[in-house]
């Protein structure tokens, strides 16, 4: 049986997969109870890295929810008054 040869790396990509997707979430940092903040209130607007999207009220405490990536709001998933465990989506991004 003839061998196969071995596929030589494309001289014009990084070796390693390449992540296509634009979508981004943006998740709740610790669980409680989620309020949105004002700027979210806008499907369509830019957010910028670091910007606050929301609250999340645990324990009397308000934890910040920041957007990790800069990108447009393509709408809310979590709502006002949702309970929220760590790690679940808050909003969604497309980033440009």
């Amino acid at each position: 049986m003839p061998e196969t040869p071995a596929l030589a790396p494309r001289a014009d990509s990084e070796a390693g997969e390449v992540l296509g997707v634009l979508e981004r979430v943006v998740v709740a940092p610790s669980r409680g109870v989620f309020s949105p903040h004002a700027c979210t209130n806008i499907d369509g607007g830019l957010v910028e890295r670091g910007q606050i999207v929301g609250t999340i009220e645990s324990s009397g405490t308000a934890i910040e929810v920041v957007s990790p990536f800069t990108g447009y709001l393509m709408g809310m998933i979590a709502h006002e008054g949702e309970r929220l465990r760590e790690g679940e989506p808050v909003a969604w991004l497309r980033v440009a």
